[in-house]
């Protein structure tokens, strides 16, 4: 197994740390942090996190607030935070911190050579019948995952800071949230999952629309094949009505841009694919948690978010009606306003 470091290029960026918001900022290692290219107003870095992985990782707002880190789901790149979303958290009171996963992005890519081997079909249909993929050749699992979370945390040294520190993980990050939140409670003050799942087998599957976006491939290598296809998958995905169309063609253009790498993906899946129900973790969590989930969620259906939050001890549940599995702008005043009520005890 190797592991590739891409960056962005150098010259397309100015070293920004005097415009940097607080001298708080240096705190974080010594690193520099340079103004980002996705969102105004947010700081980009590299983090090396050990392990020979190194982390793509944006800040925004004032980090004499309380901490907030977000971990984005299968095969997405950081920017699939909407800017609006990001933005009404900072203004709630918040220090935002998002990164890329492995293998997306430009954090560390993850070479294997036996990835072509695994037999998605076959893995999918023994984790739908609680059977286990333990044994299957894939690179990595979402607790690899979840300690690049843990590792980012102590990196930044956000677990030395005097402020709580939050959890808010989507899809598959809500499952990575999950194991961190479990396997070290002392970091995770509270929890907040969006759409997301115990992994256990018998649940509902997706349905067969959604589940062809796990399945079907761009129609070709050119970059109008892949932003068509990755408008359509958001499209399929996405709450019934509630698509910017324009939004999420941009949106692919950038993704396709700034990193594509599909293997990612991929690999991302087989993760978790691999690991199988974390609901024994699940029943560890500690910190108050909020679940949340989408009624028109096709590709992780509505009572995978029930099962989550019967499994966490205590934590409570929101179904939001017309809500399917992505962030869109209608939704996110509702959103944060739940969010930040759990997040400060309102």
């Amino acid at each position: 197994m190797t592991y590739v470091s891409e960056r962005a290029d150098s010259d397309s960026v100015t070293d920004g740390l005097s415009s940097l918001p607080t001298p708080q900022w240096r705190c974080f290692g010594a690193r520099t942090w340079y103004p980002s290219d996705l969102s105004e107003g947010m700081y980009q870095t590299m983090v090396d996190i050990g392990n020979d992985i190194e982390l793509c990782v944006e800040g925004g707002g004032n980090p004499e607030h309380p901490i907030l880190l977000l971990v984005m789901g299968l095969g997405s790149q950081m920017l699939f935070w909407p800017d609006t979303f990001i933005k009404r958290l900072i203004d709630a009171g918040f220090f935002v911190i998002r990164f890329d996963n492995r293998d997306i992005g430009l954090s560390s890519k993850i070479a294997h050579d036996k990835t072509a081997k695994v037999n998605q079909l076959k893995m999918m249909l023994r984790l739908q019948a609680g059977l286990s993929n333990s044994d299957q050749p894939v690179p990595y699992t979402l607790a690899e995952m979840a300690e690049d979370t843990i590792n980012l945390v102590q990196a930044l040294r956000l677990d030395k800071l005097n402020q709580p520190l939050h959890l808010l993980g989507a899809s598959m990050g809500g499952m990575i949230a999950q194991l961190v939140a479990a396997n070290h409670p002392e970091l995770v003050n509270k929890l907040v999952l969006l759409f997301t799942t115990t992994n256990r087998g018998f649940l509902l599957p997706p349905k067969p629309k959604q589940l062809n976006t796990l399945i079907k491939r761009p129609a070709g290598k050119e970059e109008q094949d892949i932003i068509n296809h990755g408008t359509w998958f958001v499209k399929t995905i996405g709450s019934p009505g509630f698509i910017n169309e324009k939004l999420v063609q941009n949106k692919s253009k950038l993704h396709f841009k700034r990193s594509y790498y599909p293997t990612g993906t991929v690999q991302q899946l087989h993760a978790i694919l691999a690991t199988g129900s974390i609901r024994h973790h699940s029943r560890n969590i500690k910190a108050p948690t909020l679940v949340i989930h989408g009624s028109k969620d096709g590709l992780i259906p509505p009572q995978h978010g029930k099962d989550v939050a019967r499994s966490i001890p205590n934590a409570t549940f929101q179904l939001v009606n017309g809500m399917g599995h992505d962030l869109a702008c209608y939704y996110q005043p509702f959103l944060v306003n739940k969010i930040c009520a759990h997040l400060k005890g309102e």
